[in-house]
C-alpha cells in the first residue's frame, strides 16, 4: 500500500509537469477529438514502457550511460530530432478542426488512429533522456521494493505511476477538448507556432548539453 500511494503522488507530479508532448497532446484533443488524443497518448504510453523495460532489466548499464561520454551523444541526437520537429511544425500549414454539419466529431479511421500512436511513440522515442528520467523515477522505490523482496513490488509501483499518468492525461484530454468552441484559425496557428518553439528551444537544450557534455 506503501508502494502503491508513493507511486499515485509520484505519477501525479510527474504528470502536471510541461514538455513538448504535452502540447501536442492538447492539439490533437482540440484538433482531433478525445478518442485521437488518447490514441496518441497510448502511443507515448507505450514507449515509456518501453523505456521503463530497459531501465529496469538493464539497471547498472543505464546508471552508467546516463553518467557517460554516450548520454551526450544521445543529447545530441535526441536534440536534432526535436528542433527538426520543431521547425516543421513552426511553418506547417494550418489544418481546421474535423467537425461535421451536426456538430459532432469527423469520423477517424483505425489507420489514422494507428498513425496518432505511432506519432506519440516517436516523439517520446526522440527524447533520449526518458529512459535516465523513468531510472531515476526507479531509483525512487527501489528501496523499498528491494524490502517487499521481490520484483512485483516494483512493478506495483511502476504501474501506480503509469496510471495515475494516464488518468491525469485523460483529464487533460477533456479539458482540452471543451475549448473547442473557443478555438479559430488564428489561434490554431498560434499554437502551431507555440508547439515548434516549445520543440526547437528543447532540442537546442540538449545540444547544448550534448555540445557542453563532449568538451568536458
Amino acid at each position: 500500500m506503501d508502494l502503491i500511494l508513493k507511486g499515485i503522488v509520484t505519477g501525479f507530479i510527474l504528470s502536471i509537469m510541461i514538455g513538448p508532448v504535452f502540447f501536442v497532446l492538447l492539439e490533437t484533443s482540440i484538433r482531433k477529438g478525445i478518442k485521437a488524443a488518447v490514441a496518441f497518448d497510448l502511443g507515448v504510453l507505450l514507449n515509456d514502457i518501453v523505456y521503463i523495460a530497459i531501465a529496469f532489466v538493464f539497471y547498472n548499464q543505464v546508471e552508467q550511460l546516463s553518467s557517460g561520454d554516450d548520454n551526450s551523444i544521445l543529447r545530441l541526437i535526441g536534440g536534432v530530432l526535436f528542433l527538426g520537429y520543431g521547425i516543421y511544425n513552426f511553418f506547417k500549414k494550418v489544418q481546421g478542426i474535423c467537425i461535421q454539419a451536426d456538430g459532432n466529431e469527423e469520423p477517424t479511421s483505425a489507420k489514422s488512429y494507428m498513425l496518432l500512436g505511432l506519432k506519440g511513440f516517436l516523439l517520446n522515442l526522440a527524447n533520449p533522456m526518458v529512459v535516465f528520467y523513468w531510472f531515476s523515477v526507479m531509483t525512487l522505490g527501489a528501496k523499498d521494493a528491494a524490502e517487499g523482496g521481490s520484483y512485483a513490488s516494483m512493478i506495483v509501483f511502476i504501474a501506480s505511476i503509469l496510471i495515475t499518468f494516464f488518468a491525469v492525461d485523460l483529464l487533460k484530454i477533456i479539458g482540452a477538448k471543451s475549448l473547442r468552441p473557443l478555438v479559430t484559425e488564428r489561434l490554431l496557428k498560434g499554437l502551431n507556432r507555440l508547439i515548434g518553439i516549445v520543440f526547437v528551444v528543447f532540442g537546442l537544450v540538449l545540444i547544448s548539453q550534448g555540445i557542453i557534455g563532449l568538451l568536458k
